[in-house]
């Protein structure tokens, strides 16, 4: 329960961010949608979805025993009508929520370090090893909400992405079947779990650069590092 605790609002935030993220990109782009309905905001009890804000991350920290975390926030609306270039503009704000989540992914490692420094150097290790595993578990899981978003099953973002690198007859054949995205989603999430361990291959190969950066500063050991 207390790594729970310490997780769960880094994991909040980090959705939240992703959100905010799509909305101001499609402010920038054109879009109005997300800041006319109050949803441009860090403010996470906007983003807040019942199911997959609260029970979904409490359901799988319960059934894996406290080893996994992980969630999403109510999407940001957006109207791709609104942007001033379709094409560019979807792919901006697409990209936006996984850029943000990599760009966290930064600064939990600086932040990481940072504070291991200032602990061997102050000697407050006991007030800031709290302090310094929470932040750390925003390196596993914005990893993780980057690359999971970056699967391209529909709706998530790296279906848009790849519906523009594609051919425009097959990109048309490939939002077509897009309306199956969400079934086929659940069954690789809860049926093919070594399928989804395989797609997010690049999030634990770069978690495992990461922890070979900050665990030398850790001051407790870095949550999910091997």
């Amino acid at each position: 329960m207390h790594e729970f605790l310490l997780a769960l609002p880094v994991l909040l935030f980090s959705m939240v961010a992703h959100e905010y993220a799509h909305g101001y990109a499609a402010l920038r782009q054109g879009d109005p949608t997300a800041m006319s309905l109050g949803r441009l905001t860090l403010n996470p009890l906007k983003h807040i979805d019942p199911l997959m804000t609260i029970l979904m991350p409490v359901a799988l920290f319960v059934g894996s025993g406290g080893q996994v975390i992980f969630g999403g926030a109510k999407p940001v609306p957006v109207n791709p009508r609104n942007y001033r270039n379709y094409r560019r503009g979807d792919v901006i704000v697409s990209a936006a929520g996984i850029v943000a989540n990599l760009g966290l992914v930064v600064v939990a490692m600086v932040l990481t370090i940072a504070l291991g420094m200032v602990s061997h150097g102050l000697g407050v290790r006991g007030v800031l090893a709290p302090i310094q595993r929470m932040i750390a578990w925003g390196i596993w899981l914005n990893l993780l909400l980057a690359f999971f978003n970056l699967i391209p099953i529909p709706p998530l973002d790296g279906s848009h992405l790849l519906y523009h690198a594609l051919p425009p007859r097959l990109g048309l054949w490939y939002r077509q079947i897009g309306r199956y995205g969400v079934g086929v989603l659940l069954v690789v999430v809860f049926v093919a779990p070594r399928a989804l361990f395989t797609l997010l291959t690049p999030a634990f190969a770069l978690h495992a650069a990461a922890c070979s950066v900050v665990s030398p500063f850790a001051l407790t050991p870095v949550p999910v590092c091997p």
